[in-house]
């Protein structure tokens, strides 16, 4: 499986992004409107500059406290994150986030942002391929003829 055919499944609700110096407080308030978990940094809402998380603002809550959510989110993003292409596959996009240990990857095509995936939508798609080899398995064995 590819990540063409993970966006394609996911709809197109697009990628929800913030520009530089938008308050920490107003994207938590996008990422609980949206019910996601990262916006990503933007400019120009093409180009990632950086990745902010709801991780990333609970590790600030806890260790600055609630003064964190005046902040710009450019101060606590992820910077310069990692990318993947539509052609990538799922097994390579899974081992990357698995290493890097994050949940979220933008999808760029000629320098520019296309889509985003999770590491839920990796998953989803890993055992979506893996039932339906399951699946043909058992009938080639069921009915060899």
């Amino acid at each position: 499986m590819q990540v063409h055919q993970i966006l394609k499944s996911k709809g197109t609700d697009g990628v929800y992004t913030v520009t530089p110096g938008t308050k920490v407080s107003e994207a938590a308030r996008i990422l609980t409107e949206k019910r996601i978990g990262t916006v990503v940094v933007s400019e120009d809402g093409e180009t990632a500059l950086g990745i902010l998380s709801e991780r990333d603002i609970v590790r600030e809550l806890a260790s600055k406290g609630a003064a964190c959510l005046d902040a710009s989110v450019d101060t606590y993003m992820t910077s310069d994150p990692y990318t993947c292409a539509r052609e990538d596959s799922a097994d390579a996009i899974l081992t990357r986030m698995t290493e890097g240990r994050f949940r979220h990857m933008p999808v760029v095509e000629d320098g520019k942002m296309v889509g985003l995936v999770t590491l839920g939508d990796v998953v989803k798609a890993r055992l979506t391929e893996l039932s339906a080899e399951k699946d043909a398995l058992e009938d080639m064995i069921s009915n060899p003829w």
